[in-house]
């Protein structure tokens, strides 16, 4: 069984409340759940004490037991010091695209000839 810690979300339209929970990977978002072990209000300032709260205790034994957390799940875990922050690196993303490159090779080319 591939276990998840991840997000359930809760609420009502337009003001989501999220549970964090232990499910199976292939279960639903909102569904069936092994176990609940905090919860997250998005709507709150940052530094405000009730927008997560999360078990630790609980999270690192299902860690060792091989569960995997979702990204937003593995941020608030990283930031507890729980884990290590996962480092993103897509150099190519900032890189602009063919019609972009087009574009500025033709600039290029007229300001060459403009100052010729």
């Amino acid at each position: 069984m591939a276990l998840k810690i991840r997000l359930a979300r809760g609420g009502t339209k337009k003001r989501p409340h999220y549970n964090i929970v232990i499910a199976d990977s292939r279960s639903p978002r909102d569904g069936r759940f092994i176990e609940k072990i905090g919860f997250y209000n998005p709507l709150l300032p940052r530094e405000h004490a009730d927008r997560i709260k999360l078990d630790l205790d609980k999270a690192k034994a299902w860690l060792e037991k091989g569960a995997t957390a979702s990204d937003r799940v593995h941020r608030f875990l990283s930031d507890a010091g729980v884990t290590k922050a996962r480092v993103h690196n897509n150099p190519k993303k900032a890189q602009p695209k063919k019609k972009a490159q087009e574009r500025a090779a033709a600039a290029a080319k007229a300001a060459e000839a403009a100052s010729a």
